[in-house]
Parts: C-alpha cells; sequence; structure tokens
C-alpha cells in the first residue's frame, strides 16, 4: 500500500491495482490533476474536505471513478446535481483487492450551539497489506485492527488531550499526521513533538515525502 498526502486531509490511497483518493478538499492542492483513479472517498461535507468547486474537474479527468461519500454529503452532491453512493457506517465498499469498510457516523462536536452532521470514517484494508484508517472529523471511534493511522493533528472540534488519547486507543503500529492546514510549521512542530512524546509505546511516525510504502 503506497500513501501519497496532498496536504490537509487529502490523501492517494493505491493499493492492489487500485488507486482511491481521500477527501479531496479546498485546503488541499494537486488532486485535481490526478487520473486513473478507481473511486473518490469524502468522510464528510465540510470545505475543507469536499472542495465542490473543483470535484466536477476531477471526476470528469476519471470517468467511471466511484463518488462514494457520507450519507448527508451524498444528499447533498444530489442536490448539487453531482451524483454520489452513500456508504453507511458497518458497510463495506469492495475495490478489488482493496476493501473500505465505513465506521463513525457523526461529526465531533465543534461547539453546543453548532449543529452536528454526519462523518464517515474509513477504514481501507488489503488482503495481505496494512489497514488505514482515515477518521475524517471524529475521534470517538476505534477500529480494531489498525495498522496505520491518519490521525487529525488539530481542528477546532479538537485539544492535543483528545488527540494523544484516540491515538492510544487505537494504538496502531505506525501514524502520520492530517489535518494540519490551521497550523503554522512552528505550532505544527510542537503538535508533533509533544504529541509525539506521548503516543504509545512502539507507535511510529511517519512523515509522508511523495508517495510513501506502507
Amino acid at each position: 500500500m503506497r500513501v501519497t498526502h496532498l496536504g490537509h486531509s487529502c490523501l492517494l490511497v493505491e493499493a492492489s491495482g487500485v488507486r482511491v483518493l481521500v477527501d479531496p478538499g479546498a485546503f488541499s492542492h494537486g488532486f485535481e490533476e490526478l487520473t486513473d483513479l478507481d473511486a473518490v472517498l469524502v468522510t464528510h461535507q465540510h470545505v475543507d474536505h469536499l472542495d465542490v468547486e473543483r470535484l466536477p474537474q476531477l471526476l470528469e479527468a476519471n470517468d467511471g471513478a466511484r463518488l462514494v461519500v457520507e450519507p448527508e454529503t451524498a444528499a447533498e452532491l444530489t442536490r448539487a446535481g453531482i451524483e454520489a453512493a452513500p456508504l453507511h457506517p458497518g458497510e463495506t465498499l469492495p475495490l478489488a483487492g482493496l476493501t473500505v469498510t465505513a465506521v463513525g457516523g457523526e461529526h465531533a462536536l465543534i461547539h453546543t450551539d453548532v449543529p452536528r452532521i454526519g462523518n464517515t470514517g474509513f477504514v481501507l484494508a488489503e488482503e495481505s497489506g496494512p489497514r488505514l484508517f482515515h477518521p475524517g472529523d471524529a475521534i470517538d471511534t476505534v477500529p480494531e485492527g489498525v495498522d496505520v493511522l491518519a490521525l487529525p493533528l488539530a481542528a477546532p472540534w479538537s485539544a492535543l488531550k483528545e488527540t494523544v488519547d484516540f491515538l492510544r486507543a487505537v494504538a496502531p503500529r505506525s501514524w502520520f499526521p492530517i489535518h494540519e492546514a490551521l497550523l503554522s510549521d512552528v505550532g505544527r512542530g510542537v503538535f508533533l513533538r509533544v504529541g509525539g512524546s506521548l503516543a504509545p509505546e512502539g507507535s511510529q511516525r511517519l512523515e509522508l515525502d511523495g508517495a510513501t510504502q506502507l
């Protein structure tokens, strides 16, 4: 399994001859140039995870790619004239030798005055390879057997103490930061240094530089 981080929460995952793009949002760059995608997955409807302006260009360049998204997001895209298939928590999406399992269901609480929306995390697993977990914007669901965790580093809905507790609960053999567009370089370094020092024993932090083999 190879993973390329395209900024913030956007990942290109290549495994078993399948190319899957996760969360092509407004804070990410370069995804609209990709071709030969088999599927595009979206965890939820917030603009930093779904850029509706660039999505049509992406789909046009990848004719035949399946757009599979969180159910509330599917309804929003349908109203915008973009056909998308919903994937509910507990359901799976088989893609040749890669299986995508939907988990979670609800976005993390931002504030009691802000209505919560749907959020679907994705576990991407090869038959004989690693299990990668992209949680979207929620850290309250802990799937079993996660080998590699895409860890949301900073958001209006999280604090470092919660991020560390989530990392410890998942206890992956390795993890890498996502959802860090709101941080300066200095702030990112602080989060990584402190969070890394509190990570579970034996869990390795990865820095994705281009396409990285997991």
